[in-house]
């Protein structure tokens, strides 16, 4: 085991913020696909075209891109909002909320297709009975659209929580403390890089198969009652 010069305690708070940053990214993005989801299934053209719009240029611009210009963009904005009424003091964004910000847009523009695909799937019989015994549109989304969307879905949002997981040690670079971050001090501080980043490629891989184990529950739950009977 390598020698982490009492830089453990340090790497296990990065990889607490990091692990804070996926679970709230990925509880927005989930919110944010369901969201342009329907937006793109609507009868609205408009909703449509926004939600094309969303997916296309999110998905288009590389993360760390995204990233940054939330970060600096919503410095520069915050900043001239404060000026226009009178504030001269420079405002500084929290790194964290912008991170997850960033994160999150970038989620909901995968999970946005993945959620798409799985309404799309839900035999519309279904839905046309649901309204035939007089359910609102609301009460058939809860109990009807959603709890077959979350089966459906669950697997391919499984795949996006996992590279998001991995593209938070970009948030590094506007300078929150997560992982990455905390291996760069621990790197400066010793010189040691190899030793440190073999630590941190370990801590990322242990984190990737606890999400694994539990993304796996997760799906094996949301499959209950809906396995096929043996014939008899």
């Amino acid at each position: 085991m390598p020698d982490l010069q009492g830089f453990g305690p340090m790497l296990a708070q990065g990889a607490l913020m990091t692990i804070q940053v996926t679970l709230f990214s990925a509880f927005f993005g989930v919110l944010i696909g369901i969201a342009v989801a329907m937006m793109k299934l609507s009868s609205s053209r408009t909703a449509q075209i926004a939600g094309d719009v969303y997916t296309t240029i999110v998905r288009g611009v590389p993360a760390l891109v995204l990233i940054l210009l939330i970060y600096f963009g919503g410095i520069r904005l915050v900043n001239e909002i404060a000026r226009s009424l009178g504030h001269e003091q420079h405002i500084e964004l929290n790194a964290f909320v912008a991170g997850v910000f960033a994160l999150s847009l970038a989620f909901g523009a995968y999970a946005t297709e993945v959620f798409r695909g799985a309404f799309q799937s839900i035999p519309k019989g279904q839905i046309d009975a649901a309204r035939a015994l007089g359910m609102g549109r609301w009460l058939t989304f809860r109990r009807i659209s959603l709890p077959q969307v979350w089966r459906i879905a669950l697997p391919g949002l499984g795949n996006i929580f996992l590279v998001i997981l991995k593209e938070t040690a970009l948030v590094s670079v506007i300078g929150l403390e997560e992982l990455m971050r905390k291996t760069e001090y621990a790197v400066g501080f010793t010189r040691q890089p190899f030793t440190f980043f073999l630590a941190a490629a370990f801590i990322y891989l242990a984190m990737t198969i606890v999400s694994m184990l539990v993304l796996q529950a997760l799906e094996q739950r949301a499959s209950r009652g809906n396995q096929p009977m043996d014939a008899a």
